[in-house]
């Protein structure tokens, strides 16, 4: 999400719009599909649509990539843990020299909090050319997230939902107490003010809309896997159109809790670096005057009370318009609204600022180490999620595999670390970020696309509310017959059309750590990095057109002709009978899995 598009109250409404219209109708086709086949293997859409077939694979595939890096970030929130319990926290002060009294140089040219992520967390590298060998520092983080994820699951899902139970509340308690906490800040109104700001033409701005869209799949966690794959352990006779309400409500509400939390911590970090700036600013016109540098003309005001900010800002608005800009000459100007404009968009610089904004709280540990359990609780839950969406579909696939559910749990825990090692290099976030915004919502789309096509076009439906219907013994809004129909799809070929041209407008470029000064500077990704976007974009849709030419050389008809209960196969029919008496999960439990899938506040 863009801070432009942050600071407007315009971007809730065009958010609020597509939830409903896109995200929570897309929610129910993928819980609805999953419960009524009750497996989610890779054959699966072709039972529904049979040019459809592809999108399993494509699915598991885009699962596969994001869940190589994912934990990386959980490995992070480790890393600022471990060093949390410290009377003083390292990124509130700079290091000092060996055998000296000096700080750390490379430090003292930035913030404290700047310098601990990009050189003690991330070993940052100038540029995503210069690789080395993974940061040592990050392994056991890396280690302990990964081991904590395999304990979390090694029974199952019944075992998960047991974590989530605690976890889930815990989450809630914490975002609530942050806010309190929050709204009671010395400059919490000027980010609240900053995050209302209303750009009426905002709402008709098509870049706008495709962003809140595709704001709305992330944040569902539609068209990666994991809701299909969670969805196949309910019990078919379950209400998951109640469900979807109930997920998209969840994930407005904690979007309309964090989002006020996140602004009004940054207000006040914003107000507490600028009356740092004007204090600085003073000091440094009083030398300036001593030396002679300036004339007697320019002596800031010696009494700057309890807000230097205004005090200082007064003082110089009031000067002569020739002595203001020799003044400004020598200083920078002081002001929120520029600190606001500093924060950018990437992870990389929001996490740092809201950890130095927490920083300067009053009993900072504490709320510290609070902000780090409740982005843990959200990334370890997100990374689950991602781990059922390529474990259950391996064992619907594969027989002998079902057996096997703990060592598969492991094996996949597993192979996932080894390659989220290749993450955990100097270059690695730079890498993660190239994967995040280009390589990713592509396929989601084009997925979801062929998702709806195959339930509202190939399957019908009509047919497949009417089913449902009869299934859960009640009458349906035919509502959702329109929207598959042709909303959906209307919505998800504009995304498609939209994100390429967007990303295509935009150069290929990425923020860097320049250790020479200590700057954050714009580079642009090397040649190969466009060869490498499109080929991994060609590797996760490659299944989707392969089976559609499949279907047409071997001329297999478009539309589903038969019921889903008369598709699937005594096998299929078996594995749900053992899914449901093997794990013996509860729908609540079920659901804290899948609520927490979809609430990611800070990922």
């Amino acid at each position: 999400m863009k801070t432009g598009d942050l600071e407007r109250g315009s971007f809730f409404i065009i958010y609020t719009i597509l939830l409903v219209l896109v995200g929570i109708p897309l929610l129910f086709l993928e819980l609805a599909v999953g419960q009524r086949m009750n497996q989610d293997s890779l054959d699966l859409w072709k039972i529904i649509g049979p040019w459809s077939g592809g999108v399993g694979y494509t699915t598991f595939l885009v699962c596969f990539t994001s869940t190589t890096y994912i934990n990386v970030i959980n490995s992070w929130i480790f890393f600022y843990v471990n060093h949390s319990f410290q009377s003083h926290v390292p990124w509130q002060k700079c290091p000092l020299l060996r055998n000296s009294s000096d700080f750390e140089p490379e430090c003292s040219r930035t913030s404290p909090s700047m310098y601990f992520w990009y050189r003690q967390i991330l070993k940052a590298s100038n540029g995503i050319e210069d690789g080395g060998r993974p940061a040592l520092s990050l392994i056991m983080p890396y280690f302990l997230s990964w081991f904590l994820v395999c304990v979390f699951m090694i029974n199952g899902l019944k075992s998960t939902g047991k974590v989530l139970y605690i976890l889930v509340p815990v989450s809630c308690v914490i975002m609530f107490c942050l806010l309190i906490r929050s709204l009671m800040l010395d400059g919490a109104e000027f980010g609240l003010q900053y995050l209302l700001r209303m750009k009426t033409s905002a709402m008709y701005s098509f870049s706008a809309w495709s962003i809140a869209g595709c704001q709305v799949l992330f944040d569902l966690g539609l068209g990666s896997g994991p809701i299909i794959s969670l969805a196949s352990h309910m019990p078919r006779s379950n209400n998951c159109l109640s469900d979807a309400f109930v997920l998209g409500l969840v994930k407005l509400v904690t979007l309309l809790v964090i989002t006020p939390c996140l602004f009004s911590i940054l207000g006040f970090w914003a107000t507490a670096t600028t009356h740092r700036c004007s204090e600085r600013n003073i000091e440094t016109l009083i030398n300036l005057i001593t030396q002679g540098t300036l004339p007697p003309e320019a002596h800031p005001p010696a009494n700057i009370g309890k807000n230097p900010t205004s005090v200082y800002n007064t003082w110089l608005r009031d000067l002569p318009e020739q002595l203001r800009q020799l003044v400004l000459s020598h200083v920078p100007e002081c002001s929120r609204s520029n600190q606001f404009v500093k924060i950018k968009e990437s992870l990389h610089f929001v996490i740092p600022t809201l950890v130095e904004a927490i920083s300067t709280l009053p009993g900072s540990a504490l709320w510290s180490l609070i902000l780090f359990l409740m982005m843990l609780t959200g990334g370890l839950s997100t990374t689950m999620g991602f781990v059922h969406g390529l474990v259950t579909p391996l064992q619907d696939s594969f027989s002998f595999l079902r057996k096997q559910s703990r060592l598969i749990t492991v094996g996949t825990s597993m192979t996932m670390f080894v390659c989220g090692l290749f993450f955990l290099r100097p270059s690695g976030s730079y890498f993660i970020r190239l994967l995040n915004v280009y390589c990713t919502i592509l396929p989601i789309i084009c997925i979801l696309l062929c998702e709806n096509i195959a339930v509202a076009w190939a399957y019908g439906a009509k047919r497949f509310i009417e089913e449902l219907k009869i299934l859960w013994g009640h009458p349906l809004a035919h509502i959702f017959v329109s929207l598959w129909r042709f909303v959906n799809p209307l919505m998800l070929v504009a995304l498609l059309v939209a994100v390429p041209v967007h990303l295509s407008l935009k150069p290929l470029i990425y923020v860097a750590w320049n250790s020479k000064n200590s700057t954050l500077i714009i580079r642009p990704y090397p040649s190969w990095g466009l060869v490498l976007v499109i080929s991994t974009l060609v590797i996760l849709l490659f299944p989707i057109p392969v089976y559609f030419v499949y279907c047409l050389v071997y001329r297999i008809p478009f539309k589903s002709k038969s019921q889903i209960s008369s598709l699937m196969s005594s096998k299929s029919i078996n594995l749900s009978d053992k899914k449901r008496s093997s794990m013996e999960v509860s729908r609540e439990e079920i659901l804290q899995v899948v609520r927490r899938e979809s609430d990611q506040p800070f990922f």
